[in-house]
């Protein structure tokens, strides 16, 4: 439908025309870029341009690991990683808790960041174990920004490696100083299938052999990588612009009787999380589709199954204030109409609310 408004970015977000025409002219070399023969080293000089590329647009000095994803990318650093333990955040995405099940649990304040105490204390019930924590650069359900500078510090001071993942920061705002970070192309209007690890030090991780200096076994997906370059070299001024047009929204839900999650949290610009009261979420959705408006409840991998969310219980949200949240995200392409728009729906579906409970 051509009046569609979509406000899902976190979930992933179209691509742009750059990354497009960067997969298209990827797919004319065709060549493995693990071949010796000249097609194969012209693939290869093209890929090893990508990865310089992707490094210079993130600002990283250290090693890249190109992935499928920014799954793979944790499955790599929560697997491989030299260590001895792993501590996660409870607000982690649901890929950190299926790899690491039995990672040691650090819990989040009910503005959904972790304390620094809370992780000092975890630390010293590690013992001598060298631990690898990792915490979220920012929450894709509630948008909610860690203080990795000063989380990173306490993690350096106890000797542990620090992994962020910044999917959904990546590109809009600056990385943190961590020792391996997980990044996704799909999230900033790169093609999907395609991500990286950063690692500081390649030495942090056991190889496996094969391609990405043995660390990541698998034809490269060259296509992919130009792709990714070319999203992270597009312009970000529309990132500011969603930080006023995220202001103009929050004012407009809570003056229609909507509460703002984690409304006083330093949050990232474009994401936010809403409950209307007495609606649950799996009814706000079929609403707002059926008006052209999508949005989701939670992160995608969960918001099919309609899932409480672990995140909002995390911070302390009761199961039946959670199950009324839904998650607007915005992307380049999102107007002042939008968002209007939006809003407009909100109002409509909470006032025939209140009528039905009056």
């Amino acid at each position: 439908m051509a009046d569609r408004l979509y406000l899902d970015h976190a979930a992933t977000t179209p691509m742009l025309k750059s990354a497009r025409d960067a997969v298209a002219a990827g797919m004319l070399r065709w060549a493995n870029p693990s071949s010796p023969h000249g097609e194969g080293r012209k693939a290869r000089a093209a890929l090893e341009d990508a990865r310089t590329r992707i490094k210079t647009a993130l600002g990283w000095s250290g090693e890249l690991i190109l992935t499928s994803g920014a799954s793979e990318a944790i499955a790599i650093a929560l697997g491989r990683a030299q260590a001895d333990a792993v501590l996660v955040s409870t607000v982690e995405h649901d890929a950190v808790h299926r790899i690491a099940p039995e990672a040691y649990v650090l819990p989040v304040r009910a503005d959904g960041q972790v304390a620094r105490d809370a992780l000092i204390g975890r630390l010293g019930a590690l013992g001598a174990k060298r631990p690898l924590v990792a915490i979220q650069s920012v929450n894709n359900e509630t948008g909610v920004i860690q203080p990795l500078a000063i989380l990173g510090a306490v993690v350096r001071d106890a000797g542990g490696l620090f992994f962020a993942d910044c999917s959904q920061s990546a590109g809009k705002i600056a990385l943190p100083e961590a020792d391996l970070i997980a990044v996704s192309a799909h999230k900033l209007g790169g093609p999907p299938g395609v991500g990286a690890l950063l690692v500081k030090d390649l030495a942090m991780l056991m190889p496996t052999g094969g391609q990405e200096r043995g660390y990541r076994p698998g034809t490269e997906n060259l296509p992919g990588a130009l792709g990714f370059a070319a999203a992270l070299e597009a312009n970000r001024n529309w990132v500011a612009r969603a930080g006023e047009l995220r202001a103009h929204m929050d004012a407009a839900i809570e003056a229609a009787g909507g509460v703002v999650v984690a409304k006083g949290s330093d949050r990232l610009a474009t994401i936010a999380s809403y409950r209307m009261l007495g609606v649950a979420a799996s009814a706000q959705l079929i609403q707002f589709d059926m008006a052209g408006i999508a949005v989701s409840a939670g992160s995608a991998c969960s918001s099919g199954t309609l899932r409480p969310s672990h995140v909002l219980a995390a911070m302390s949200w009761t199961e039946i204030e959670a199950s009324e949240v839904v998650r607007v995200s915005f992307g380049p392409d999102t107007s002042r109409a939008g968002v209007y728009r939006f809003i407009d729906n909100w109002r409509r579906m909470a006032t025939d609310a209140r009528a039905r409970a009056a």
